[in-house]
């Protein structure tokens, strides 16, 4: 039985698990089923309403990438197993895990839209946040919270949007899509210098979207404090300026201190303690409305525990009970 009151939802599905890049490859199914245990045996299961998505429609992914890339993705799915680049590679349960992760966030972000839930953690695999308009990378194949973004400003007529970034790697593919555009606010923080090289601080948009792109590039070793300090500081206060209707996050938990593909030493509480501020901007400014996807996090205990931090914040958020 669902919850009753204010909810979070939570959204997962079996078959994201069939995406299966390869024998040691660090974005591996173990990732998602590692969060989703630990969600059922945390006690937090029958707080959130949890729905399996349906699959993103060809017409929607073209609102952020091209016919070609579509096509492109499709057909190395098809020839599976296949490696799209030197990091990016898929198997024949690809296709299908590709489109139930970009449906997952945008059906999340219809029912928050709709007050069905009051905001909700969506948890898929792949990830996105690399994939640029033509171009997957860097694990990801479309950009799924850039497809949530789109989908929210045309179909759902929300008018600014608002995505943190806070998994360890710069979300290239999210800032190239929206750099020209002053209705998606593009806020990053990420260590500075890794992989893919992008995100400095000078990147802050390009024409019209000129200054709805913040970059804040972290040092190796930096902490929880170093994090929440640069939260507070530079982007709360600009995300306050802009008055987001809708909070997108990228989830990632990578720049946890026991990640094997980055040097950063945030803990789960770290996470728990940005969630929390994250949750206070958007009941400030979109009546709660908030929504964050999975993306990084490859030691599987502490992405299970960042997770759950997460999630438990959301709900009390949900609640009303907020920090």
């Amino acid at each position: 039985m669902s919850p009753t009151g204010p909810v979070t939802g939570f959204v997962y599905h079996a078959d994201c698990l069939a995406h299966a890049p390869g024998r040691g490859h660090p974005e591996r199914p173990a990732r998602l089923s590692s969060v989703h245990t630990r969600l059922r045996e945390g006690g937090l299961w029958s707080e959130l309403d949890v729905i399996e998505p349906r699959e993103a429609t060809e017409a929607e992914l073209r609102t952020v990438h091209t016919a070609v890339h579509v096509e492109r993705v499709r057909g190395a799915c098809d020839q599976a197993p296949c490696a799209i680049d030197g990091d990016t590679a898929v198997s024949a349960g690809s296709w299908r895990a590709a489109l139930l992760a970009a449906g997952g966030l945008l059906d999340a972000c219809e029912r928050v839209h709709a007050r069905d839930w009051q905001n909700a953690f969506v948890a898929v695999r792949p990830p996105g946040h690399h994939a640029e308009v033509e171009r997957a990378m860097g694990f990801c194949l479309f950009n799924n919270v850039a497809l949530a973004a789109r989908h929210l400003r045309g179909a759902l007529g929300v008018e600014r949007v608002a995505i943190l970034d806070w998994d360890v790697h710069h979300g290239n593919g999210t800032q190239h899509v929206f750099e020209r555009d002053p209705t998606v606010f593009y806020a990053s923080l990420h260590q500075w210098p890794l992989y893919p090289g992008t995100g400095a601080e000078g990147e802050r948009g390009l024409g019209d979207g000129e200054g709805a792109t913040l970059n804040r590039p972290m040092p190796a070793g930096s902490t929880d404090a170093d994090w929440l300090g640069e939260l507070e500081t530079h982007v709360l206060p600009a995300l306050e300026a802009f008055r987001p209707e809708f909070v997108l996050i990228s989830a990632g938990f990578d720049a946890h201190r026991l990640d094997p593909l980055a040097g950063v030493n945030l803990s789960e509480d770290g996470y728990r303690a940005m969630t929390a501020r994250l949750l206070e901007l958007a009941q400030r400014t979109a009546g709660g409305r908030l929504v964050s996807v999975l993306e990084g996090g490859y030691h599987l205990e502490s992405l299970a525990a960042s997770a759950q931090a997460h999630t438990e914040e959301l709900v009390q958020g949900a609640r009303g009970g907020g920090a």
